[in-house]
């Protein structure tokens, strides 16, 4: 169990805000004191760069930025030198969707779904129209589900590529991702996987999940912005072509050649996010500390604990009722999820409304937009019942009008 009034204090967005009701961590977490701890710190007590200085700061620098590196491959049980540090999940899925650009051929075919947050899916759009490649959608269930009896119907010989999220952004659902890459596999497919909404929720193992590569973002999971993780088998990264050519990156250089270093460190060129890197190193082991299965455990049983106080308010509709994380989705007849969501900030109440980055979502279910509400550790029931005695106020407000 998690103790929410313990863990509210590891959050200073909440002390300098005890009104908050903060629900919209699908789209950013609050900020954790460790986290920010280790980034004042590199910038207060550091501040050179890493890796390329001889003289003791460096080397203090660098010693915390690849400690982060272990943290990070040690929660998604990799290999340090699996873990690249990007900008973010976006970063992470358009640079392997660049680097496959020129392997991909007329006749290759890609499969994504319309279930996909724009990072995930549009880099793909671009890499087959560059490259004369098919993109293939799986076609979802009714409740706009990724489901391995949909995948089957567009995987075949001729897949190179599958680009899924593990946990959609809009409706929370968790894709049966071992057996689809399984699937994959049987057919020489590689697969990049988006857990932009995994990792900050709930465990993930890639070596038991057997993807190629995987993306995701440490302003989700409780670290600094800018920072995030391209997760690639070691023996793949170290094949790829980079994106980006600059210093630290290479063992030598000739007028006519470049001889580049083993992964990560071929595709971390220039210099790195430090303190970024550094911040998500902390927020990782503070994850750790709570325990992912803990944190799912939790917003799942608030997601649940909403949604049945929720769906007895007459002309809402809820539209992930069976979805196993902490995003509860839904609609109130007759008004724009907007105007929704800036009453509720009347409240001090914060949820998304919109299209959360996912048109072809939206667009599938015959939604014009929606909206979302999202759970973490520092929720409790008491942030539900402000939350949906919200909903109900504007509900009620807007029917009078």
């Amino acid at each position: 169990m998690i103790d929410v009034k313990k863990v509210r204090k590891d959050f200073p967005t909440l002390k300098y805000l005890p009104k908050l009701v903060y629900l919209d961590s699908a789209a950013s977490s609050l900020k954790v004191n460790v986290a920010i701890d280790a980034v004042n710190h590199y910038y207060t007590h550091l501040g050179a760069n890493v890796h390329r200085g001889t003289y003791q700061l460096s080397h203090d620098a660098t010693e915390l930025y690849e400690k982060s590196r272990d943290d990070v491959a040690q929660l998604i049980n990799a290999h340090r030198n699996e873990v690249v540090f990007t900008r973010g999940t976006t970063s992470a899925l358009n640079m392997i969707a660049h680097m496959y650009r020129e392997t991909l051929k007329p006749g290759d075919e890609v499969i994504t779904s319309e279930l996909e947050h724009h990072s995930s899916v549009l880099p793909w759009v671009i890499a087959t129209k560059k490259s004369g490649a098919t993109l293939k959608y799986v076609p979802l269930s009714e409740e706009g589900r990724i489901t391995v009896e949909g995948f089957k119907k567009v995987l075949t010989d001729h897949t190179k590529v599958v680009a899924l999220t593990y946990v959609s952004n809009v409706f929370g659902y968790i894709t049966p991702i071992e057996e689809i890459i399984k699937l994959a596999h049987e057919k020489g497919a590689m697969v990049v996987v988006d857990a932009a909404q995994a990792v900050p929720h709930m465990p993930v193992d890639v070596k038991k999940m057997d993807c190629e590569y995987m993306g995701f973002s440490g302003h989700k999971m409780f670290g600094p912005t800018g920072i995030g993780v391209l997760y690639g088998k070691e023996e793949l990264l170290n094949k790829l072509e980079p994106c980006e050519y600059g210093g630290e990156m290479i063992d030598d250089v000739t007028k006519d050649q470049i001889i580049l270093k083993e992964a990560p460190m071929r595709l971390e060129a220039g210099t790195p996010v430090i303190a970024g890197a550094i911040g998500l190193g902390a927020a990782a082991r503070y994850i750790k500390s709570i325990g992912a299965d803990n944190m799912h455990e939790h917003t799942l049983n608030l997601k649940k604990y909403a949604q049945e106080k929720l769906d007895l308010i007459p002309g809402v509709t809820i539209y992930n009722k069976t979805a196993k994380t902490g995003i509860l989705t839904f609609n109130v007849e007759g008004v724009h999820p907007h105007d929704i969501a800036t009453f509720l900030d009347e409240y001090d109440i914060d949820i998304r409304a919109g299209k959360h980055c996912a048109y072809l979502i939206h667009q599938a279910m015959g939604l014009q937009s929606t909206l979302r509400a999202s759970f973490h550790i520092y929720n409790d029931e008491k942030d539900c019942d402000q939350f949906v005695e919200a909903v109900r106020k504007a509900k009620n407000f807007f029917s009078a009008l």
